[in-house]
Formats: C-alpha cells, sequence, structure tokens
C-alpha cells in the first residue's frame, strides 16, 4: 500500500511539540486590526495548543507527524 500524503495546507499551519500536541497560531489576526482593541491583539500573539478534538481533527491530515 502507497503512503498516505499530508496536506500541504496544514504543513504550512499547523506544527507538533515534542509531547504530542499541535501548536498553532492564533486565530482573527490577519486584518482590520484597527479596530480590535490593544487588549485583544495583545492577547493573540504568538502561538497557542489546539485542544484535544481540534488536535484529532487536524492529526487527521497529518498521517506522520508533519
Amino acid at each position: 500500500m502507497s503512503k498516505m500524503k499530508t496536506k500541504s495546507g496544514v504543513k504550512k499551519r499547523f506544527s507538533l511539540t515534542a509531547s504530542g500536541f499541535v501548536k498553532s497560531t492564533q486565530a482573527n489576526k490577519k486584518h482590520n486590526m484597527r479596530k480590535r482593541s490593544k487588549r485583544q491583539l495583545r492577547e493573540q500573539r504568538g502561538t497557542v495548543i489546539l485542544n484535544a478534538v481540534e488536535c484529532r481533527r487536524v492529526m487527521r491530515f497529518m498521517p506522520y507527524g508533519g
């Protein structure tokens, strides 16, 4: 049986931590920043660890761990 392919969009958007969690950038940070509060922009810096449900959904598209 041939190898399963990893979705290229998932490769670009998500990465795995050493302990197996899925790491992602914050949502809602692409445009219209002037409308957002300064507090919201501060809290959206950096990356987040996805919860278990989202993690399973993403891992279906990266069968070999990205």
